[in-house]
């Protein structure tokens, strides 16, 4: 198959579809020889903070010295991008070869694997092939039923935090949800939670108890921001100083806490990270869309947020760095969010919205969330793309002297980072 062939099979009808469950993954890695049970993994959960989390992670290891696979989703540019060694996305040749071996065998299961299901499977194909000396795994959806949980004796499982998020199959509040996440911790194996909801706190604590595994939560009373412009952040936390973070938005310093307590446990664990790695491994660490800068003049940013907890903390970085100057936004939400919530919080901080719909089936008609936005006070206009969008907010942030930030969904990342590259 060619690369175009193979992205084309991955997203195929055959395979669509989101049905929790551990019986086709099982089945599938086994007919694959359970490449998964050679590797060591850090296992990530969690609503909001997966992302940066595996990122600031993979890239301390790096640094350690270690090799590194990582697996995370979606995707922000490239399919490719999901599955990293090294830090580099799995090349098209592999991949192509990857799935061309692995087809056949999901092709003839009586129940076939869902798409999710089939590139974890890639993955930890892969990441076996490169002899990974630690895999950083992110959760796709949930946890206790979610395909990355069939690997049985990580390093360490976390949970960055808990809110309301894909509520028809995790459940309507957070304690059902924090009970689903809290289903990737394994007997005996640390789990590391980096949220404050005292609740969620006793759940998972609760289950790791029952399951005699170390409970740890991030203390973040050491923790001290001393600079936090465009230019990035620097921090203090758990004795080490000036810590140089490039990743913008306030809610990073507190991901950074639950990535150096993780480095923390993981040397309890048989790795050895020394503090000159984390402080690093945190400096290289890059991770897109979420509060990227994408243009200085005008200021144009980028974030990836997608359901309330990630909106809140949009908003608490626009305050910060913005104080009260309001901003044209750029947004395109799903249907499935609690988009007119989302739409309350940010009013504050718009001058004008430029709405589109993201290219998702579950996304949200552009022209219905501008109507919701003018039914709130504030000027909207719909656009047809995403590129028109772009370009329409620019070219009136120019001449009225706005910053511009899009949000709302990382399926639009592509297609803005696309339209600034015409423009610029």
């Amino acid at each position: 198959m060619t690369y175009e062939e193979t992205i084309a099979y991955i997203h195929s009808v055959n395979w669509r579809g989101s049905r929790p469950g551990l019986s086709r993954i099982t089945e599938l890695l086994s007919a694959l020889g359970n490449p998964e049970k050679s590797l060591r993994c850090v296992h990530i959960a969690g609503t909001n903070g997966k992302g940066s989390t595996s990122a600031m992670l993979d890239s301390i290891l790096r640094e350690a010295g270690y090799k590194v696979g990582l697996f995370t989703s979606p995707y922000i540019e490239t399919f490719n991008e999901r599955i990293m060694y090294n830090g580099n996305p799995i090349n098209n040749d592999e991949l192509c070869r990857l799935v061309s071996e692995i087809a056949p065998i999901a092709e003839a299961m009586d129940d076939p694997p869902t798409e999710f299901e089939l590139i974890t499977a890639l993955g930890f194909v892969y990441f076996k092939e490169k002899g990974c000396d630690v895999v950083v795994l992110e959760v796709g959806m949930g946890g206790r039923l979610d395909s990355t949980n069939v690997i049985d004796n990580p390093y360490l499982s976390i949970i960055t935090g808990i809110a309301l998020d894909h509520v028809g199959f995790l459940g309507d509040t957070v304690e059902q949800i924090a009970a689903e996440k809290a289903g990737v911790i394994k007997e005996g194996v640390p789990v590391l939670y980096g949220g404050e909801i005292p609740s969620v706190k006793e759940i998972i604590e609760s289950t790791a108890n029952g399951k005699n595994a170390p409970f740890y939560q991030t203390d973040r009373s050491s923790l001290r921001v001393k600079k936090a412009d465009f230019s990035g952040t620097v921090l203090d936390y758990d004795g080490m100083e000036d810590l140089d973070l490039p990743l913008l938005g306030l809610y990073q310093p507190k991901n950074l806490a639950t990535v150096v307590t993780a480095a923390r446990i993981l040397n309890t664990r048989g790795l050895v990270i020394a503090d000159s790695a984390i402080r690093e491994g945190i400096a290289k660490t890059k991770w897109k869309a979420r509060f990227e800068v994408l243009s200085e003049k005008p200021l144009f940013l980028f974030d990836g947020s997608h359901n309330m907890q990630g909106i809140d903390a949009a908003c608490e970085a626009f305050a910060h760095y913005f104080g009260n100057e309001k901003l044209y936004l750029v947004t395109g939400v799903m249907a499935d969010k609690a988009y007119d919530a989302m739409a309350d919080k940010l009013v504050r901080f718009a001058n004008k919205v430029f709405t589109v719909t993201p290219d998702n089936p579950r996304a949200l008609a552009a022209k219905d969330l501008a109507a919701l936005y003018r039914a709130k006070g504030v000027d909207a206009e719909s656009f047809d793309s995403v590129g028109a969008a772009v370009t329409a907010a620019l070219s009136q942030a120019k001449t009225n002297n706005y910053a511009v930030a899009a949000l709302g969904s990382l399926y639009m990342y592509g297609e803005v980072k696309a339209a600034l590259e015409k423009i610029f």
